[in-house]
């Protein structure tokens, strides 16, 4: 058995986790299990035995890009990040074995903590010291060395923009599923002009608002969601949290509203000098890493469209999804102009 990480009574069998074969795996008591809401890649639910409490990833039901779906990858970085002190759920297991649940996956422990999706909790709170409070977090992910703490070979800085450039064309290649309009020409444009980027670090790959637990005090209490981390160029990270700030992740009254529009956010030329200050590093050519966050995010999101539209996936929201991607291009090229 799985030593106790907490408490709690989800309710409920759920797509994609076969309970009962899970139950089996675990030797554990009678298992169940809810799916958090929100993602919209790898799947996570918690699960329960009445007593113990735990968080289960697995991919989704139609994954498509394999590094981002390899829970191994996913168990490898939470383990040396939690060793390093750095704010992450412990992974307390791997199962590589697909005939458990149907797909490999891990089970780590729970955390306590709000993820702010409402505009009206955020109203609540200090918003501008929550996001700063954020974009310190960030830049001390950043500032571990990756030697020291056991990933060393978990990729390759050197070169790594050129290959997220090449990467994400490939990505959009293979998900795309009708006509969009400009992205041909931002791809070109970002690819035309290339920055060689400082020393690499451990990037997250999606660091933002809905993906980070935040405890009563404003601390940051577990940073979630590492299927995209690598090693590479930290700016790319500060860059898609720029990006995400101006996009309407939240909702104010049934209504989508982006976090840059509520009282109190910092605007991102103080959330780009803060990380500045923190980290240390050149943020000179963060116009550049603004236009590939919004590509990279368009080809994303394109990727859940086209998985949403062959009914593969699982829960509520995915319908808006397509109508983001046009935005995000046009997004991409104002900030390659300076914008």
């Amino acid at each position: 058995m799985i030593g106790r990480v907490g408490s709690g009574s989800p309710v409920g069998a759920v797509k994609g986790l076969d309970l009962e074969r899970l139950r089996t795996y675990l030797d554990s008591p009678p298992l169940s299990a809810a799916m958090f809401a929100g993602g919209r890649s790898n799947l996570t639910y918690a699960v329960t035995d009445g007593t113990n409490r735990w968080v289960l990833r697995r991919p989704p039901l139609g994954h498509v890009l394999p590094t981002a779906h390899d829970m191994a990858r996913e168990h490898r970085v939470l383990a040396a990040l939690s060793r390093a002190g750095f704010p992450v759920p412990r992974p307390l297991l791997l199962c590589a074995d697909t005939d458990v649940i149907g797909a490999p996956f891990y089970l780590m422990e729970h955390v306590d903590g709000t993820i702010y999706r409402d505009a009206a909790e955020l109203a609540k709170i200090d918003l501008r010291r929550l996001t700063l409070t954020l974009v310190d977090t960030l830049a001390d992910l950043h500032a571990l060395a990756p030697e020291e703490i056991g990933l060393g070979d978990f990729g390759r800085p050197e070169g790594f923009n050129a290959r997220q450039v090449r990467r994400w064309k490939q990505q959009l290649d293979a998900s795309r599923s009708r006509e969009l309009s400009g992205i041909e020409e931002l791809h070109a444009r970002l690819a035309a002009d290339i920055p060689a980027g400082g020393p690499g670090a451990v990037v997250h790959g999606d660091f933002r608002l809905d993906n980070v637990l935040i405890g009563p005090d404003l601390a940051v209490n577990a940073v979630l969601d590492w299927e995209m981390s690598t090693l590479g160029d930290p700016l790319s990270d500060l860059a898609l949290m720029l990006v995400y700030a101006g996009r309407p992740l939240l909702v104010r009254d049934g209504t989508p509203v982006a976090p840059l529009d509520l009282s109190g956010h910092p605007g991102l030329d103080e959330m780009a000098a803060r990380y500045a200050a923190r980290s240390g590093r050149d943020v000179g050519d963060l116009h550049w890493y603004v236009g590939f966050a919004a590509f990279k995010l368009a080809v994303i999101l394109e990727g859940v469209h086209y998985r949403f539209t062959r009914g593969q996936t699982v829960g509520a929201g995915f319908d808006t999804v397509g109508a983001m991607v046009p935005e995000l291009i046009e997004q991409g090229h104002r900030a390659l102009e300076g914008h």
